[in-house]
């Protein structure tokens, strides 16, 4: 029974498990705003809507993740980003990133580059350990595009691309 699934079909299977539980929420949602009487079934209505929140919620989260069989592990921290590589490495606190860059031409998978102070660099390859919890990290900048994020990983550019900045405060 083990090998009723094929490895690609497991993979993206686990790859989007976010999108089968909203998708389990959503249902019971359906099925008591349908199935219920009076309180019930504006509980099903709110349950319901939670579900969808959360299967696209889901959705992006599977688009984000490219695998962990990669260089390196990420982990973070309380507001503390630490990539741990093969070569290099490194530590950033998050507030103090200034910059966030897609390198497709890294190898063996493409780099997400963290610029911190001082243009201190950080590359992490979108396939590292961890590296799914990025997805939380990068939604929490200020004025990020998720849909510039996730593009880059769909449809990857020929050569690195700025996806977000911090804005530049000027004195006058």
């Amino acid at each position: 029974m083990a090998d009723f699934f094929r490895p690609e079909a497991k993979a993206t299977i686990w790859r989007f498990r976010d999108v089968w539980g909203a998708l389990l929420v959503l249902a019971l949602g359906v099925w008591w705003s349908i199935t219920g009487l009076g309180f019930v079934t504006w509980l099903g209505y709110i349950i319901a809507a939670i579900g969808v929140m959360l299967l696209v919620a889901g959705i992006q989260r599977g688009r984000f993740r490219q695998g962990s069989d990669g260089p390196g592990i990420v982990q973070i921290t309380e507001r503390r980003l630490a990539y741990f590589g093969p070569l290099d490495g490194g530590v950033m606190d998050i507030n103090d990133m200034s910059r966030l860059s897609f390198d497709p031409t890294g190898h063996p998978a493409p780099y997400w580059v963290l610029t911190g102070p001082e243009a201190r660099d950080i590359a992490i390859p979108t396939t590292a350990t961890g590296a799914e919890a990025l997805f939380d990290v990068f939604s929490a900048l200020p004025d990020l595009k998720t849909e510039k994020l996730l593009g880059v990983l769909s449809d990857p550019p020929a050569q690195r691309v700025v996806i977000w900045q911090r804005p530049v405060h000027l004195l006058h």
